[in-house]
């Protein structure tokens, strides 16, 4: 008896897929942003506050996604949007080890040395993080793709570099700083991740 061969199975053409993952993060930064405008639910109060247990945990993980208004939001969207899907189309599971190395390693430079009785929110240490992390991979992966898309972010995006500095009293240099720090830890564990596994 002969049986039909199933089809093989779709896979999502990698660029869709970034666009989709990205989309629905920055979708889901714009709806939290609107429900706090509306409401208002004062959501801003839970970000990342010096030195206290509140705003250790949830603010670290809680912060990225609170903006302080659309103006602040904006000016996070486009560099969220192009490094993440460069990110996620030079390697997925490699971004998302990015941000969270960034969140949390931008995070806890806040929280230790921001100063007391204030609040820190937005996504800019995980843009910084994501820029950390492109840069790096260009030196540390080892291969021409990496090293041309490092410069290219550079030559785009690095007038950031300017925002690990203490420029403005309304601006949190400590997330910018810690944040691209993280992106470049992470960029170090997925070289070496790719190393170890390439071993015979």
């Amino acid at each position: 008896m002969t049986l039909p061969v199933p089809p093989a199975p779709r896979t999502r053409h990698p660029l869709r897929t970034a666009l989709t993952t990205w989309g629905a993060l920055i979708a889901l930064l714009w709806a939290v942003l609107i429900t706090d405008l509306f409401l208002p639910a004062h959501l801003t109060a839970h970000g990342i506050t010096p030195r206290t247990l509140d705003g250790l945990l949830p603010g670290i993980l809680a912060a990225p996604f609170l903006h302080a208004d659309p103006a602040h939001l904006a000016a996070n969207t486009v560099p969220l949007a192009v490094m993440g899907v460069i990110a996620a189309l030079r390697d997925r599971p490699g971004m998302w080890t990015a941000l969270a190395v960034a969140l949390v390693v931008s995070g806890l430079g806040v929280w230790l040395i921001s100063p007391p009785n204030t609040v820190t929110v937005g996504a800019s240490g995980v843009v910084f993080g994501l820029f950390g992390y492109l840069l790096a991979r260009g030196l540390f992966m080892r291969r021409l793709g990496d090293f041309l898309i490092a410069l290219l972010v550079f030559l785009v995006y690095g007038s950031l570099i300017w925002g690990v500095l203490p420029t403005s009293p309304f601006v949190s240099w400590q997330a910018h700083l810690f944040g691209f720090a993280g992106g470049i830890l992470a960029a170090i564990a997925v070289a070496r991740a790719r190393r170890a596994r390439a071993q015979p």
